[in-house]
């Protein structure tokens, strides 16, 4: 089977350990096992619960508690409808080995996370890209969609937040998006991993699982969570996409670890508590950005509605491989070139590092551009 090389995540394994201040990051600012048991009002001795805890597989699908914990965050779903794996990659992943096979047609949104299109593309998959663009604020253009949708389309494949803009579909779009699938049966994916990071309310957006009938949520403890160590995901979905699903996954996951199942519990349990934490690095972070930008003759954008990163576009005569590697070289800071993305001219940004990571990478970058201008 051929795949494309994953252009994202080929970079930051070759540039992340070696950069002094990273804006490439994408979680927010990650949590440590004492933080969590703080938000979750446990101290030092509860601990000593994990030392009973027998190293088994435990629960295939994931732990009940664990599940029901995940549906807390739906409007519509039950245990029955979730199913644990490992990160949101791993949700993804098995959904598209699920319902896609080869000469199928799968719409996708790009840019997004490679998944996207690059896996049903392995399996042979006719996969037709909708490019989100600057000027309708990198949402998708309804119109364009429903010329790509046609009889016979298996999957429709969203991100909301988006990755890497931070544009938000509101429940009006995803409804519209979910009548345009529902005209010629088709699922809906949408990768909700970053769900929870809106700038404004609860942070928590709509999501697809609860709006149609065929929508597919996958989502993890990775981003607005800050606990990407746990490499715990799950899918929320009908019966019938569980069912099929578990079919995949007894050949690649059988089951989660118990303690990523305990501590990913332990966490859903407290979520609100998590989220608050997140809002106040992700909101504050951002209107440090957003001062920034606003004073950079070379750097424009569209600012993030949710999420934890955004595009900037630059006025250079460099590529942005070119820029990100002379960043890197020159000042230490790490960001993501925008042709990891297909996304050439702009590069992206992650926000909701440590403030103090985030102030001094922006200084460093100020005075990288002050000597291009």
């Amino acid at each position: 089977m051929h795949i494309e090389p994953f252009g994202v995540e080929i970079w930051m394994n070759e540039w992340e350990t070696k950069c002094e201040w990273n804006l490439a990051e994408t979680c927010v600012a990650s949590l440590t096992i004492a933080e969590l048991m703080a938000l979750a009002g446990k101290n030092d001795t509860d601990l000593s619960e994990l030392l009973s805890m027998k190293m088994t597989y435990g629960e295939i699908e994931g732990s009940m508690r664990l599940r029901q914990a995940i549906c807390a965050l739906y409007d519509h779903q039950e245990p029955e409808n979730v199913v644990v794996t490992h990160g949101t990659i791993g949700a993804n992943m098995l959904v598209h080995k699920t319902l896609v096979s080869a000469n199928d047609r799968v719409v996708a949104v790009v840019p997004t996370y490679q998944q996207h299109y690059s896996i049903p593309a392995s399996i042979g998959a006719n996969v037709h890209q909708l490019q989100l663009r600057e000027e309708n604020g990198f949402l998708p253009d309804l119109d364009e969609l429903r010329a790509l949708v046609i009889p016979g389309t298996k999957l429709i494949a969203i991100n909301n937040p988006n990755n890497p803009t931070g544009a938000l579909m509101d429940r009006a779009m995803l409804e519209q998006i979910a009548a345009i699938a529902r005209e010629v049966g088709a699922w809906v994916l949408c990768d909700e991993v970053y769900r929870g990071t809106d700038q404004t309310g609860s942070g928590m957006t709509a999501s697809i699982a609860d709006i149609y009938e065929k929508g597919i949520s996958t989502a993890s403890m990775s981003k607005a969570y800050a606990l990407a160590g746990l490499r715990l995901g799950w899918i929320a979905a009908s019966r019938e996409v569980i069912e099929a699903v578990a079919i995949h996954r007894d050949y690649d996951t059988i089951s989660v670890g118990m303690i990523d199942d305990h501590f990913a519990t332990l966490a859903l349990e407290n979520y609100e508590k998590i989220l608050t934490r997140s809002h106040t690095i992700t909101r504050g972070n951002l209107a440090i950005l957003s001062d920034w930008v606003a004073e950079q003759p070379l750097v424009s954008w569209v600012q993030p509605k949710s999420g934890t990163t955004a595009l900037l576009k630059l006025d250079l005569p460099m590529t942005s491989r070119e820029f990100c590697v002379a960043l890197l070289q020159e000042t230490g800071v790490m960001l993501t070139p925008g042709s990891a993305l297909n996304m050439e001219g702009y590069v992206r940004i992650g926000y909701a590092n440590n403030q103090s990571i985030l102030i001094e990478g922006l200084n460093r970058v100020s005075a990288f551009l002050a000597n291009r201008t």
